[in-house]
Formats: C-alpha cells, structure tokens, sequence
C-alpha cells in the first residue's frame, strides 16, 4: 500500500527528474546546475523585490501628488481638515504626533477622511502619515507640516492687585439676593450680579474699577440695585464707584423702608395715568428718592476726593445708574437714574418687549463718556427728564443693569440697544454660554444661589477688542 509519506516522495522524484531534464533541454550541464539554480534564485528573488519596491514607490508618489497640506489653527478652537487617501491601496493608516496636539484622525471605508479636534498648544509642527502599501515592504511615512497659533486669550496677564493699593478692592466679586415667596406662596423674583476685573486691567495688575450694590427691603419688598463704572483714566475711580452705588442704596432704602405717601401715589397714578396732578405727585416722590440720592452720591464721592489732600474730584469719576422696584397688584414699578454709559433694560420675553431706561451719554465728543462726579451733570435744567424715568409694567422676565465692558462687546451701538432682536440674542447667550469657549450659561431659575458663581464664569467671555472691567445685576 502507497503512503502519504510515499507519494510525497515520488512527487518530488518526478519535480527533479523533470527539472533535469529542463537543464539538459536548456544546455546546463551536470557541473553547472547547483551554480545556475543559485543564480536563477537570486534572480528571481531581486527582480519580485524590485518589483514589490516600484510598487511602493509609485504608491508613495501617488500620495505625495494629492499635495495634503494641513490648514493653521489656533490653540483651544475646534479645527477640522477633509482629505482623501487611497485605502484600496494602502493600510494600517496613521497621524503621528496629531493625538499629543489634541486631535483625531479619522478615516472612512471610501478613503474620506478628517482631522479634528481642538489643538492643545500652539507653534509649528510636523505630522507623520505613516501606512503600509505591499506587504514585505518597509512603513511608508509622508510628513506634513502644520501649525497652531496661540490662543489670544492665554496671551493675557493675570496680575492680582495688590492689597496695599489706597482703596483697594477685590478682583472679583458675586451677590445672590434671594427674596423668599409671600404669603400666598408665589415665588418673587430675585437679585444676582457678579463684576469683573477686565483684562487690561488684569494685564498690568490694575485694580477693578467698577462695582455694584444690591438690596431688598424685606419690611416694604422694594428691591434698590446699582452698577458703577469707574473711569479707567481716573486713579481711583474705583472708589468712587464704590462710594456712588453703597450712598443710593442707604439713601434710597432709609426712604422706601416706610413710606406709605409715595406708595399712595404710586397706586393713585396707576388708577388714572392722564391726571396730570396724579402724575407729578408720583413723580415728586421719585425725585426725593431717586434723582436725590443721585446727588448724595455725587456729594459723598466730592466728600472722598476731599479728604484726600492728593486728588481731585475727577480722580475719582464714575458713572452710576440705579432702579428701584416693586411688585404691586397691579404690576411693577420701576423708578431709575442713569448717567454714563453701559446700558439699563426692561427685558420682556413673552411680549418681545425691551425697554431702555434711559439713554447712554457722552460727553461733548464722541466716546468721551459724560461721569457722575461732573458738577455739570447736576446744573443742567433738563437734568430730570433726561436720566429719571419711572415705568409701570404688568412683568418682565428680567431687569438688567451693565457697564459698558458688556453693553459694548454685546451691542455694538446704541442703536442696538433699542432693538428687542438684540436684548433677545443676549439673554439666550446669557442662558447657554459660550460652548466654543468653554464657557457656561447662566440658570435664572428661582432659588439658585450658583447663579452667582455662573455668572461670573459667563463674563470671562472673548471678544476682541473688548477687556474692559464687566459688571452686570439682574433682577429675574
């Protein structure tokens, strides 16, 4: 019987037999045959090697003639590049270097392919494609440059301010005002404001010149906010804002803790608008509380200035404005002053309402910003009309006071400041952040004291040319 080990054998007997007899029929002799199968072998096996190397070459070459070229980016933005390869040709296809910069290759079973990702740091670099073509071969690699620029936010200083300064103050600072539900149960709106060196001031350890002052009288349910700008240009302005917002709000709460008169007027005016008698009694009561707590502040910064045998008045200009509200049956009545820039508004998202409380001044030239601490300011006869208002509202879904660190970046204009459009597409930014920035939104919802941490995270927004100090108060 024929083993399997046998029939090997014999195959090969015969795959000998029928090669000597190609030698004979070819004229390799006997001597020669170990010499022309050696030589025969090594021939074979150069020419498959040069020929499994062209392949490679041309593939390579293929690839180097899609001209990849890899876009600049910048440091922390998202960053994505589409390309194509031939994945029918290639395999085992790799970014070297693109997962240390923050960045994923990815790549489809069509050749489509991406890079994204938001770059970690910025400079010049050189990623490796590196993929496999015939097999045997060595790993080809393609190098393509790119380069990530800074991200101009962490070109910014952060320079504390230093505690010694005269009239030094924090570089931040956040209030939650909660006002607890009446009675009847129904939740009442409440008070949130955050300030914010800005990054000019950051940059050289300037200290914050704005600031602001909340409070709601628990006894009567007035509520008293203020936000003050002090001027960048005025060495301590930071203490005048200071001095401006705290003299309202003891003047205007020593007033509305029990003052049934001008309450009494309020509702008269309410139940007849067109009776000229009601509307200037209600209107008195308004300029003893909040045109002359206007002057006090200005009077009490003069106070400050004077004591110190250094400055001036002007060294410590500020603009102010300031609102008192309350909630009455039969809506809200808000009473405000303003002078100075930045921007105050009735915001009323369910009758797509937005009602500026005033007008944001400047001075004589343009961008010449007009401040409390001018004794002008007080002296102008139409002074009254033009920075006291008072309004009767049935709701609103929030009351905003800023300065200009966020009017500006947020508005553009003062004409956009009178366009509801404008107040709508801010207060959605408001509530969502800045996703590309990695910068939260706010939750206005009642009873949210990280509402105020929330806030001060928003007004780290970018905006390029925009690093004044930020100050906002919102009453919701």
């Amino acid at each position: 019987m024929t083993t399997r080990k046998n029939r090997s054998l014999l195959r090969m007997n015969e795959s000998a037999r029928a090669l000597d007899k190609a030698l004979r029929y070819a004229g390799v002799s006997s001597a020669d045959k170990e010499q022309f199968l050696n030589w025969a072998i090594s021939s074979l096996w150069n020419t498959f090697k040069n020929e499994r190397m062209n392949q490679r070459i041309m593939i390579e070459n293929e690839i180097r003639q899609l001209g990849l070229r890899f876009p600049n980016g910048t440091v922390k933005k998202e960053y994505c590049v589409f390309f194509d390869l031939p994945v029918d040709k290639i395999s085992d296809i790799e970014l070297v270097g693109a997962e240390e910069l923050g960045l994923m290759l990815v790549v489809g079973e069509d050749g489509k392919c991406s890079l994204s990702g938001k770059p970690k740091k910025a400079g010049d670099y050189s990623l490796k494609l590196r993929y496999k073509t015939v097999e045997g071969e060595p790993v080809s690699e393609l190098a393509i440059p790119v380069a990530f620029n800074p991200n101009p936010r962490d070109l910014w200083r952060n320079i504390p301010t230093d505690p010694n300064i005269p009239y030094y103050k924090p570089d931040s600072e956040t209030e939650y005002v909660k006002v607890e539900a009446g009675a009847d149960g129904v939740s009442r709106k409440d008070i949130v404001a955050a300030s914010q060196r800005g990054r000019s001031h950051a940059q050289e350890g300037k200290a914050r010149d704005d600031h602001f002052s909340l409070f709601h009288c628990d006894e009567s349910d007035w509520y008293i906010m203020a936000v003050a700008d002090g001027a960048g240009s005025a060495r301590y302005s930071r203490k005048g804002s200071e001095v401006a917002c705290k003299t309202v709000i003891d003047h205007c709460k020593s007033l509305l803790l029990d003052n049934y008169d001008f309450e009494a007027s309020i509702r008269d005016y309410e139940a007849d608008r067109e009776n000229q008698e009601k509307r200037t009694n209600v209107t008195r009561h308004v300029i003893d509380i909040v045109y002359k707590g206007a002057m006090k502040a200005h009077e009490a910064v003069k106070k400050v200035a004077e004591a110190n045998e250094e400055a001036k008045l002007k060294d410590f200009a500020t603009t102010l404005m300031f609102a008192v509200c309350k909630k009455y049956d039969f809506g809200w009545f808000i009473a405000s002053f303003w002078v100075g820039d930045g921007a105050m508004c009735i915001f009323d998202a369910d009758n797509k309402t937005a009602k500026l409380l005033g007008t944001p001044d400047e001075g004589e030239f343009s961008g010449q910003t007009r401040f409390l601490t001018m004794p002008e300011i007080f002296r102008d006869p139409d002074v009254v009309s033009k920075r006291l208002r008072m309004s009767i509202v049935l709701d609103f879904t929030a009351l905003f006071l800023m300065s200009d660190g966020i009017s500006d970046p947020m508005f553009e204009t003062d004409k956009n400041l009178n366009d509801y459009a404008k107040w709508e597409a801010f207060y959605n930014n408001l509530k969502t952040g800045f996703p590309d920035d990695e910068i939260g939104g706010v939750d206005l919802s009642d009873d949210n004291d990280a509402a105020k941490d929330q806030l001060l995270g928003w007004l780290d927004f970018w905006s390029p040319g925009n690093h004044d100090d930020r100050t906002i108060a919102i009453l919701y």
